[in-house]
């Protein structure tokens, strides 16, 4: 097939690699071996770090491996890790692939119900979570059996005296633990290799993620898939230096997106992790980790840098060290790019990809020719074509739109226990993106459109069914559907419109309000409908289909009214 695309490539880029054939964590592995005293994991307080090495990182998770074994954990077990951007996400999750399990990364601000969801489905054997969470993980997990709950602190990898000083702060606080603690098991644990048989084909992680009826799927990623999509980000980011780089992980690691951009990527190279201790995210803490700890490459979506480009003073920091940051996760507006290099200095690149790609397909060029509203280039050994969207066979003419669908060794092996799902998505070796796209003439490719109804806010996929289930759940909803609008910093919101049954009728704004508060108790805080709208009906094609289409437009251009 005809790759205009390659010719655009910068400098050094190969078209096609030779990948290791090892597991994932023999990343970590062989970074121990070369880089053993650098350090791999910063954790970024506000008055305070601390610092895991290779060697010491790479050793706890040995340990964290044969805890797993003790507990009898064997291979294709599944293990949840349900943790912000810790120290002990890092260690729990390449232990568990070296006890030769699969992880299942999952949302810390899931609510009971989300988690539920996700445990009946993946059935893991373990779940790792802070204390605070432990309630709800434990009612989460009533229905489920056999399953071990390993309870870490948020201050377990403080530097002593703060760990000190946090554990009094928290006594009394999160109710009983529902399990055994993480630091008390990696001590008792021996640091010797697990030595366990992991196979390059067998599942990693099972990312979950909405399938094409807006339900969660899990996307079964194998070791060869994920092991590819970082050496592809390697070389695409031709001017790393080995044991030299400091990436900035602001993108979660339970979002796919920052598993291989934020925390895989930079391990493979020997570069440091900065992770900064942050309940939610919050701008001034990531300005001043910038400052004090000179990061060189930022991955991020969007919002993440318009943030920064609005701080109050923002000029104060020394944002200088930053050199790439590869955006994802949404379209990156020109004015955003523009302003954050000017600002940092840095080189800004919008890049394309999906959970089921682990995820990264497309990146624009460092270097060469970058165009604005583009996704940029098929990244090495990814083959991409543009397809009839209806029928998904035939390749549409030059220029003009249609499905994006895309192949190589970073696609996913299929959807876990959901073989329509799979069948739908995967066919003849091609991954149905569900995405509408055009490539021009040199090869660069731009997101036209979304067959699927899916909404990205802030770069999290939100499907607009599973929230209309729980609008339907409400005793005075009859009818609910949940559309996307532009939002400038959020990249999407959510907007509702609701037909109530009869006899429901009264205050508007109460009744809105008592359908958010009704979302937010049984769905995380970024799936809540920013805005309500109560209506008489739905609009609806002859046939008795929701013209979907007609109340996104309706809302965009209502957006910024009060209701």
């Amino acid at each position: 097939m005809d790759r205009p695309w390659l010719r655009n490539y910068d400098a050094g880029v190969p078209a096609t690699l030779s990948y290791p054939s090892m597991p994932l964590f023999g990343l970590l592995e062989e970074s121990a071996r070369r880089f053993p005293n650098r350090p791999a994991v910063i954790l970024a307080g506000p008055k305070f770090s601390a610092t895991l090495t290779y060697r010491r990182l790479d050793g706890l998770a040995n340990r964290f491996a044969n805890v797993l074994i003790a507990q009898g954990v064997r291979p294709g077990d599944r293990i949840a890790l349900h943790l912000p951007n810790l120290p002990q996400f890092v260690v729990c999750f390449y232990g568990a692939l070296k006890a030769g399990a699969a992880v299942v990364p999952l949302n810390p601000l899931y609510t009971v119900r989300e988690l539920t969801r996700a445990f009946k489905n993946a059935e893991p054997r373990v779940v790792v979570t802070l204390s605070r969470s432990a309630p709800q993980v434990t009612v989460a997990l009533a229905e489920s059996h056999g399953v071990s709950v390993i309870v870490s602190e948020p201050y377990d990898f403080f530097p002593w005296l703060w760990r000190l000083i946090a554990g009094l702060r928290m006594r009394g606080q999160g109710g009983p633990a529902a399990g055994p603690g993480l630091t008390a098991l990696l001590r008792r644990a021996s640091p010797g290799a697990a030595n366990v048989p992991v196979d390059t084909n067998h599942l990693a992680v099972l990312q979950y993620t909405g399938g094409t009826t807006g339900i969660p799927k899990g996307a079964m990623l194998s070791h060869r898939n994920l092991v590819a999509n970082c050496m592809q980000m390697r070389h695409w980011l031709s001017d790393m230096r080995e044991g030299q780089e400091r990436f900035l992980a602001v993108v979660p690691f339970f979002h796919v997106y920052g598993l291989t951009v934020a925390l895989n990527t930079p391990i493979a190279v020997g570069a440091s992790v900065i992770c900064v201790l942050m309940a939610m995210f919050d701008t001034r803490l990531v300005a001043e980790a910038i400052a004090r700890f000179r990061p060189t490459i930022f991955p991020g979506a969007p919002a993440v840098y318009l943030a920064i480009n609005q701080l109050k003073d923002v000029r104060r920091y020394n944002l200088s060290s930053v050199k790439v940051c590869v955006s994802g996760s949404a379209s990156l507006p020109r004015e955003v790019q523009a302003e954050f290099e000017q600002l940092t200095g840095a080189t800004v690149v919008e890049g394309y990809g999906l959970t089921e790609a682990s995820p990264g397909t497309h990146t624009n060029p460092v270097h060469g020719m970058r165009k604005t509203g583009s996704i940029g280039l098929p990244m090495p050994d990814t083959d991409v074509r543009i397809v009839d969207q209806d029928g998904g066979v035939g390749d549409v003419a030059p220029g003009d739109a249609g499905e994006l669908i895309v192949r190589g060794p970073q696609v996913m092996q299929g959807y876990w226990r959901a073989p329509e799902e799979t069948a739908a998505t995967l066919r003849d070796g091609w991954l149905y993106t569900g995405d509408i796209a055009r490539m021009d003439d040199d090869g660069y490719f731009y997101i036209v459109d979304r067959k699927k109804d899916l909404v990205i806010i802030g770069g999290l996929k939100v499907y607009p069914r599973e929230i209309e289930e729980v609008l339907h759940e409400h005793p005075k909803v009859r009818e609910a559907v949940v559309v996307g609008v532009p939002h400038r910093v959020r990249g999407e919101q959510l907007v509702a419109q609701v037909v109530l049954k009869d006899g429901s009728a009264g205050d508007a704004r109460a009744v809105r309000r008592e359908i958010i508060e009704f979302c937010r108790s049984r769905l995380a805080s970024y799936k809540v409908p920013r805005r309500v709208r109560v209506v008489d009906a739905l609009p609806k094609s002859p046939i008795g289909k929701v013209l979907r289409r007609d109340i996104r437009d309706a809302e965009a251009a209502r957006t910024g009214e009060e209701d």
